[in-house]
């Protein structure tokens, strides 16, 4: 289902392969990195590869390797999942960057991609994207990108040390889309130039 680079100014979103496991691991087996993450932090390539395989088996997802223009180098991953065409929408997510990219434009310009490929190329209607409600640090990111807090599911799901997290869910619908846009393309140019 995901065949489509999305080329920015600082990144590349470079369709996902199992292949990317080994230059993924280093950021994927920082215990901060994967701090907020609902499945177990993989302890080694081998799990990584096979947490990889299970995304891509997924037809209702398109999973992304984030490269860095610069030098080529993988520096983390991102994922449209439940992606439904016929409804016109998706969710973003299983997002992680190496950590000596937090705070750059990275995360923000892997952002303005995947939300153009939703709204400009697919003409979906809106996206959504949740988070622990103990990550404070995602729930700012998330309403500094524009996104509407749409409420909080309680015991969502069950974290990896087995206790349970309400998910907080923002949205985004395509008439947002434009402001949001231009917001990301500013704070992309701010950081790069930064």
């Amino acid at each position: 289902m995901n065949n489509q680079s999305l080329e920015g100014t600082v990144v590349r979103l470079i369709p996902l392969s199992d292949d990317h496991a080994e230059a993924l691991f280093p950021s994927a087996s920082d215990p901060e990195v994967w701090r907020w993450m609902p499945r177990p932090r993989p302890e080694s390539v081998g799990q990584l590869r096979d947490m990889l395989g299970e995304m891509l088996a997924d037809p209702t997802r398109r999973s992304f390797a984030v490269q860095r223009r610069a030098d080529g180098t993988v520096i983390g991953s991102t994922s449209m999942y439940d992606l439904d065409l016929v409804e016109s929408r998706t969710e973003i997510g299983a997002t992680w960057f190496d950590r000596s990219c937090w705070g750059g434009p990275y995360n923000a310009e892997s952002k303005l991609l995947l939300f153009g490929h939703a709204f400009d190329d697919l003409r979906l209607a809106r996206l959504a994207l949740r988070t622990d409600n103990l990550n404070v640090r995602s729930q700012r990111a998330l309403a500094r990108l524009g996104l509407v807090h749409e409420g909080t599911l309680r015991s969502h799901m069950r974290r990896p040390d087995g206790s349970r997290r309400d998910s907080l869910y923002y949205s985004l619908l395509a008439d947002e889309w434009p402001t949001v846009r231009d917001a990301l393309l500013a704070r992309v140019a701010a950081r790069r130039v930064a």
